[in-house]
């Protein structure tokens, strides 16, 4: 045994000065005060959490775990006058995900990921721009058709969730587009009667407290939930049978006659109620990809045109009206009998002279002129902002322009000629069919709806003519109709009609196209006791006919027989002839 080992063992630790010595006291204390420090804390910590912040924890947990979700609301039905439905909404499923959780799901397995974008028609780098991790939720099919559901379902993912959406069906398709318009993928109105009755049928959204788990997923409701209210009905003046016959006669005559594209629209001639607004080119309302903004544009309410000689019958009851010709009074329509500022106005057809029924039967612009330089411009101003020109219809619905009519105190002589036969001036179709209301009214013009009147509902008109006025022009346009007048083609068998073509030159630059027209028809039938008023326009017809006798014409009486018969009115000529070669001044039925 060493020395060492010898004297480790000798020492005894028990009786070591160093441990024997005395520990200071402040020691003892300040490790007791730590500990009770700590403890305070913690104690204040838990004090802080459970009693003075706890409304700020509770909210941050709930954020975590608790979800206000949203119980779509129904969007309202739009029907037609007799309650056919035009637009209603139906509950598909919108697709959504946690992107990371979705990520993670699909790595492992490289087909699934690869049918998740076919399901979803994307790319692969479309998905996994879709798939962002530093998202917390993506939209991945959002009203997603039952193909594109049924792929995803069957895929069965568990980080896939679904909810419960509605979307827009249009029955009436292409036919009533402009008129029904559509909603975007937040279920607010964007065209037509969508956009304009937007309030109304939009609804109120409700909702419920649940309780999510990690993943997003529903685990448990927890309140009471707030039940979501539908919106409401909207009922149209439209009548939906007739509405679909214009919109398919339209779209024959804009193809028979290669045009570029073609409109209608059918009144109520006593209330003024809008039966029918058709516009082709049109487009499904339920599938809008590729939209170009020809198919989209409501050309009966947005575009605005020259008139032409559908002025002619308000420039004539306004010489009548005011006393200074009768119907049968002859007007000098020589050729060049009227010259202003070297300028004179020409007809198709030259005649010596009309007498003023003739005037609108044989469509003379010399005729129209030379009763519009006998008014004082203000009077021709005046009457024709009665009609509705130069105005933005009064009606609810979205994009109808005002046209363009000068103040009178600018007219030169040569511009009052010119604006008398429709030049000078421009109105949209729906403002000429509403001027023409006049004529079926009385010699009162009608305010429009869209929506429809309730039983026995007369709108008030605006006093313009008076009802022998009314009545004179009727006749004046029924002779329009015959062989002898410009448009035999709007003879309608069974109803006796009355109307006016036109033809215009199209504007381009500062000038006239020479080849390049807008042909249409405006009408009335019957004639003693008008029911409908309807007005065609195509634009630039190009197969070889481009007048409007001879292009709108066939079209305003394929029109006005269909709807009279929907409407239930009785033929009149069993008792009334249709052909009228004599002027209006003699009796009835000549």
């Amino acid at each position: 045994m060493s020395k060492r080992q010898a004297s480790s063992r000798s020492v005894n630790y028990a009786t070591s000065p160093l441990l024997a010595s005395k520990t200071p006291s402040w020691r003892s204390h300040l490790l007791v005060a730590g500990v009770g420090f700590a403890f305070a804390g913690l104690l204040g910590r838990a004090l802080y959490i459970q009693v003075i912040g706890t409304d700020f924890y509770q909210k941050k947990g709930e954020e975590r775990y608790l979800y206000k979700q949203q119980l779509p609301a129904s969007r309202g039905e739009i029907v037609d006058r007799e309650g056919q439905v035009l637009a209603a909404s139906v509950a598909v499923p919108s697709f959504w995900a946690n992107p990371k959780e979705l990520a993670k799901e699909v790595e492992a397995e490289p087909e699934r990921r690869a049918a998740l974008a076919k399901a979803l028609g994307l790319k692969a780098a479309e998905l996994n721009r879709k798939l962002d991790p530093e998202s917390g939720f993506v939209w991945l099919a959002r009203l997603a058709d039952e193909e594109t559901a049924a792929k995803l379902r069957a895929l069965k993912l568990k980080s896939l969730f679904t909810d419960r959406e509605y979307r827009r069906k249009y029955p009436e398709g292409e036919s009533a587009a402009h008129v029904v318009g559509f909603t975007d993928v937040e279920d607010h109105g964007q065209e037509g009667t969508e956009r304009a009755y937007d309030d109304e049928l939009v609804g109120s959204k409700g909702s419920r407290m649940v309780l999510r788990d990690r993943l997003g997923r529903v685990v448990d409701d927890t309140g009471e939930a707030q039940a979501p209210v539908n919106g409401k009905q909207v009922q149209l003046s439209i009548d939906s049978k007739i509405q679909f016959f214009a919109y398919q006669r339209v779209r024959e005559a804009v193809l028979e006659n290669k045009a570029k594209a073609g409109s209608a629209v059918v009144l109520d001639a006593q209330t003024g109620e809008v039966l029918a607004m058709a516009n082709y080119p049109s487009y499904d309302p339920g599938n809008r990809r590729h939209l170009s903004g020809e198919q989209l544009r409501n050309r009966a309410v947005t575009d605005t045109f020259e008139p032409g000689s559908t002025m002619k019958p308000l420039i004539v009851a306004q010489a009548l009206q005011s006393g200074r010709v009768t119907p049968d009074t002859v007007i000098n329509t020589a050729p060049r009998s009227v010259v202003i500022s070297g300028w004179s106005p020409s007809d198709t057809h030259p005649h010596e002279g009309l007498p003023i029924w003739q005037v609108i039967q044989k469509s003379s612009n010399i005729g129209a002129a030379r009763l519009g330089l006998q008014m004082p411009p203000r009077e021709m101003y005046e009457m024709y902002t009665a009609v509705g020109l130069g105005q933005r219809p009064q009606i609810h619905f979205p994009g109808a322009v005002s046209g363009r009519l000068r103040p009178y105190k600018n007219w030169r002589p040569i511009e009052q000629a010119t604006m008398s036969y429709g030049y000078g001036l421009s109105a949209s179709l729906l403002q000429l069919a509403r001027a023409y209301t006049v004529f079926t009214h009385d010699g009162a013009v009608l305010p429009l709806s869209l929506a429809k009147l309730a039983p026995g509902e007369q709108p008030a008109g605006v006093r313009v003519f008076s009802p022998k006025v009314a009545q004179e022009v009727r006749l004046m346009l029924q002779t329009v109709c015959t062989k002898e007048g410009t448009a035999p083609e709007a003879q309608t068998p069974g109803y006796s009609v009355g109307g006016k073509s036109g033809t215009a030159y199209k504007q381009e630059g500062k000038g006239y196209a020479t080849n390049k027209y807008r042909s249409w028809f405006v009408g009335i039938s019957p004639i003693n006791k008008p029911r409908v008023i309807v007005a065609v326009m195509i634009d630039e017809p190009t197969a070889g006919a481009h007048f409007g006798g001879a292009v709108a014409g066939p079209v305003f009486s394929q029109v006005v027989a269909q709807s009279l018969r929907l409407m239930n009115v009785a033929p009149d000529l069993e008792v009334k002839s249709q052909i009228v070669a004599g002027a209006p001044g003699m009796k009835e039925g000549t």
